[in-house]
């Protein structure tokens, strides 16, 4: 038993170590100055569509994002990680005390963050052969971020929030959004599913494909556990309707 055990481990760090391993970095300028990209290589075809996947918070540390760009590798996607929140926006974050200061930091950094995932978003197709798709998976801040700047724009073809709307106070007309997927945990108290499901009805408004998937007994940051039958049904929907409409 003690035997399978280090053998699985040994199994888990090999994997981990050669997702990390098969990252290419390069970094794009932006108005805001220069946004690290990670990027899971290549797929198959040179017009393979992009996702662009941003972070909560915490950054990219989290396992599950190795594991979702080999996701999205594996169904035709070109996936990267795209570091507007950066580390030194993260090493600020961390030192702040209390909910009301990381607000109003957010607060500050809104125009900078949505700017600069549009910038990364109009790179990509630039460096592509014909019209590439475009799409962006947000989770938490990363949600926020990718809310606002995916709202009135033709140019992103797919959008996944994962438990986070559009930031506190936004007060831009949302006139157009793209097909829309919206991943909750039933139990999220930094975001409750009410945002979710306001969010949901305004897509509707719109005219917009909308879904909202609640995973019951879901915490803030289930999407993120590695190894939970939550996090990967979550990770399977998103890639499934990512795929759907970028591979069209």
């Amino acid at each position: 038993m003690r035997i399978t055990i280090i053998v699985f481990g040994m199994l888990l760090f090999a994997a981990a170590a050669n997702a990390q391993s098969s990252r290419q970095e390069f970094t794009v300028p932006t108005p805001s100055g220069g946004v690290l990209v990670e990027s899971f290589g290549n797929c198959a075809s040179k017009k393979c569509p992009a996702v662009l996947i941003l972070s909560g918070s915490k950054g990219f540390g989290a396992s599950a994002y190795g594991e979702l760009g080999q996701a999205f590798e594996a169904a035709g996607l070109n996936a990267y990680l795209v570091h507007v929140v950066s580390a030194a926006d993260l090493n600020a974050i961390v030192k702040m005390d209390g909910a009301s200061a990381r607000i109003a930091y957010y607060a500050r950094r809104w125009s900078q963050w949505t700017s600069a995932v549009q910038s990364v978003a109009a790179y990509i197709r630039a460096q592509s052969p014909g019209q590439v798709k475009v799409g962006i998976l947000g989770i938490s801040l990363g949600a926020q971020i990718a809310a606002a700047a995916s709202a009135g724009r033709s140019d992103i073809d797919g959008l996944v929030l994962v438990d986070g709307g559009f930031p506190n106070g936004y007060s831009k007309p949302v006139r157009s959004l793209p097909p829309l997927l919206l991943i909750w945990g039933s139990a999220d108290r930094t975001f409750p599913l009410a945002i979710g499901r306001d969010l949901q009805q305004t897509a509707q408004r719109l005219g917009k494909p909308v879904g909202l998937d609640v995973f019951e007994d879901g915490t803030h940051d289930f999407f993120l556990r590695s190894g939970t039958p939550n996090a990967g049904a979550a990770h399977r929907k998103t890639v499934a309707f990512l795929a759907s409409y970028l591979l069209r």
